[in-house]
């Protein structure tokens, strides 16, 4: 719960512990570890929504320029969330860094809270039962392979990202007045 509010905690380790405890001993109901590990999850990004949504946008207007965030920026940040923000939210849920501050920059993007809602939940589920009853089966197995497999996961991040990145410098004046249009249209 505390890594989905923007705390950087080990939540993928500690799931992972877990169910190999649980596998290992039979001490744990791991139905009952994934359930609290989804619920704890969800609460957390709700809550760390909040949080973005109550001081985010003047936090990232106030010290935004001081990283290049500039205003139409943000701007741009809150339209691409719009349009996008759902995939961020649900996928974000595999990728630690992305877990950890998904929900803050949601809610200071003011993300729609239904749908902001929905993929976290859905995120959130299918996190915890992948991670959950994967490390369960595979006991020691996963232990053992989860450091080359977020080293792999975090390549294929990587390699989406940075052709995102320099999709964005290339059309960000596009972007940007795409966004004060739509910016205009809602009000």
């Amino acid at each position: 719960m505390f890594e989905s509010m923007g705390l950087p905690l080990p939540g993928e380790s500690l799931m992972i512990a877990t169910a190999i405890y649980a596998a290992a001993t039979g001490k744990i109901d791991i139905t009952l570890v994934v359930a609290v590990a989804a619920l704890g999850a969800i609460l957390g990004d709700n809550f760390g929504y909040l949080i973005g949504r109550c001081v985010g946008t003047r936090v990232l207007t106030r010290y935004g320029r001081h990283v290049g965030l500039t205003e139409p920026r943000v701007r741009l940040g809150e339209y691409l969330f719009r349009r996008h923000g759902g995939k961020v939210v649900f996928f974000g849920r595999f990728i630690a860094v992305l877990r950890t501050f998904a929900a803050l920059l949601a809610g200071a993007t003011r993300m729609p809270w239904e749908w902001f809602l929905l993929y976290n939940a859905l995120g959130g589920i299918g996190w915890c039962v992948l991670y959950g009853f994967g490390a369960y089966l595979l006991g020691d197995v996963v232990r053992r392979i989860a450091g080359p497999v977020g080293i792999v996961i975090g390549l294929i991040a990587l390699a989406i990202a940075i052709p995102v990145v320099i999709y964005l410098k290339r059309n960000e004046s596009r972007l940007i007045a795409e966004a004060e249009a739509a910016s205009k249209a809602n009000g």
